[in-house]
Formats: C-alpha cells, sequence, structure tokens
C-alpha cells in the first residue's frame, strides 16, 4: 500500500501543472483503495470460515456454491469503490474500459466452461439413473451403466486469459491507477474462483494449477493466500475430488458387487437416493451459474451502451 501511495503521489506530481488539485485528492484516492481490499477480504475470510471439516471434504457443490458467491461480492465492493471516488465507469479512460470489458468477456467463457463441466456430470447421472432401470431385467447392461465418473479434460485455454501486454503503464490519472490496482485484486478473486471450480467439476488438477500460473502474473496480489494454502493441499497434494461425485462413485461400485451377488435392494435404494441429491444440487449450481451469466452480460452490454452514447 505504502508502494501504491509513491505511484499516486509520483503521477500527481507529473500532473500537477496541468492540473490544479490539492494534495489531499491522492489520500483520498488512496485511503478509498486501502477500504477496498479489506472489503476483498472479508469476503475471502468468510469463505474461509464456511469450510467444511474434515478439509478434505472442501469440494462439495455447496462449497463450489460458496465461491461463486464471491464474484458479485467482489464487484459490489468495486462499485463501492468507484462511488467513493466519484469515478463511474462512463468516465473511464480507454485502458480501464479495455481491462474491464475483457474481464466481463473472460468470466462468460469461464462460465460456460462451469456450464459445460456440469453438463458432462449431467450425463453421468443420467447414465446411473438408467442403469438402475436395467438391474432386474438386463444386470449385464446395467453394469455398463453404472461405470464410475471420469475426470473431465477441461477444453479451456485458461493461461490464454491474461493479455500479455502490460497494461500497467497505459493509465493516465490518479484515479485511473486506483481502478487498476482495484482490478487486479478482483481479477486476481474470480480467476482464482474459476480454478478451483473448474477442477472440482473436472475432477483433475489442471485448471486449479493452470490459473495459479495466471495469477502469478498479477503483482503481489496476496488476499488469497491464505485460503489457496487450504485449496492447495486438498486439490494437488492429496488428489481429492468433488465429494458428491465420490459418493455416487461408491455406490455404484457397490451395486456392481450387488449385482453380481444377486442382492440388489438396499444398493438399488442407496444408489436412487445419491442420485436424488445429486440432481437437486446440481439444479442449484446450474441455476447459479446461469443467473451468474445473465448477470456479467447485462452488466457488461450496459457499460458498453454508456460508452456509445458518451462517444456519439
Amino acid at each position: 500500500m505504502v508502494l501504491l501511495a509513491q505511484k499516486l503521489s509520483k503521477l500527481y506530481h507529473n500532473m500537477e501543472d496541468h492540473h490544479h488539485h490539492h494534495r489531499a485528492d491522492v489520500d483520498v484516492l488512496s485511503a478509498s483503495l486501502q477500504a477496498f481490499r479489506p472489503d476483498v477480504s472479508t469476503c475471502l475470510k468468510q469463505l474461509l470460515s464456511s469450510n467444511p471439516e474434515p478439509r478434505s471434504e472442501i469440494l462439495c457443490f455447496s462449497w463450489i456454491q460458496q465461491c461463486l458467491n464471491l464474484l458479485p461480492l467482489i464487484n459490489k465492493a468495486f462499485l463501492k469503490l468507484l462511488k467513493h471516488i466519484d469515478y463511474p465507469m462512463t468516465s473511464w479512460e480507454a485502458a480501464s474500459l479495455d481491462e474491464y470489458l475483457n474481464y466481463g468477456l473472460n468470466l462468460l467463457e469461464l462460465l460456460n466452461s462451469t456450464s459445460s463441466s456440469l453438463s458432462h456430470l449431467s450425463q453421468a447421472k443420467l447414465s446411473f439413473a438408467y442403469g438402475l432401470t436395467l438391474v432386474h431385467n438386463s444386470p449385464s447392461t446395467a453394469i455398463e451403466h453404472l461405470k464410475p465418473i471420469q475426470p473431465q479434460s477441461s477444453s479451456k485455454d485458461i493461461k490464454g486469459l491474461l493479455n500479455k501486454e502490460d497494461c500497467e503503464g497505459r493509465f493516465g490519472s490518479c484515479k485511473e491507477r486506483v481502478v487498476y490496482e482495484a482490478m487486479v485484486e478482483m481479477k486476481s478473486v474470480g480467476f482464482w474462483v474459476f480454478g478451483v471450480v473448474l477442477s472440482s467439476l473436472c475432477g483433475e488438477t489442471k485448471p486449479y494449477l493452470e490459473m495459479k500460473q495466471v495469477l502469478e502474473r498479477f503483482n503481489g496480489s496476496l488476499l488469497i493466500d491464505v485460503i489457496d494454502s487450504c485449496v492447495f493441499d486438498v486439490v494437488v497434494e492429496k488428489g481429492e475430488t468433488l465429494k458428491e461425485v465420490k459418493e455416487l462413485n461408491s455406490s455404484a461400485n457397490c451395486l456392481v458387487s450387488a449385482i453380481v451377488d444377486g442382492e440388489t435392494s438396499d444398493a438399488v435404494m442407496d444408489l436412487e437416493g445419491k442420485l436424488g441429491v445429486f440432481e437437486k444440487k446440481m439444479e442449484v449450481l446450474e441455476k447459479k451459474v446461469a443467473a451468474l451469466f445473465s448477470k456479467v452480460l447485462a452488466t457488461r452490454n450496459e457499460l458498453l451502451h454508456g460508452v456509445r452514447q458518451r462517444n456519439q
């Protein structure tokens, strides 16, 4: 934060001959950013405090939903910052607009990838459900449909999310600098969320590890380090997968064994129950993803409309 204050001060002095602002303006802007970061930190701490016990069960549908809930919370804090510094998006310079619009586009792509991963799980759920209908009349065919859910390779090129161009030097005012610094924090959290979400739903570490590589290119964003250490331990070190998928696979394996032994009634009931819970949790998550997609798209379109009106 001291470094940021120095940057703002230097920028202010460079512009002093052209603008008649008081030094207090820089202090106000710096204070606004200092207030924004605790807001972000509070959101992350709430997520950390909601971690289930044991920590190995952190990867579950309910926790994924809480991760996604970070996106509107962080955006709300960002809008609060803009209000504090009296700098609406329609007043931004081109560099900030490009950054924000590109970030919105990245979120839409990541939400699409999330929907694709959910569709993969939905197909697996349907296969299990169909297998249940065949247990008594065609047990051998039922077994074919009760194979464990396999990890899905993520098709999203996460490394391409971050522009190679360094945008830091493109901002020409104190307010632009504050917006840039805040967007770094917002993007760090947003990208981290999808690294966790996609790895959880896909059942592989690649999206999470690639997202960590992306985040390393942001300078000094440390707000997510504490909670990320917990996620790294579960996802990478222990190789844990989504709790509900593990339970579904375990139940399906038990049913396959029961079919072979000729005693299927209890195993059928167990899998039916787990499928019902799985379906309900997935529906909640699918609605959440769809709502976020609509919100991000609407916000992006609204900003584009405002910019077009300003330029007329």
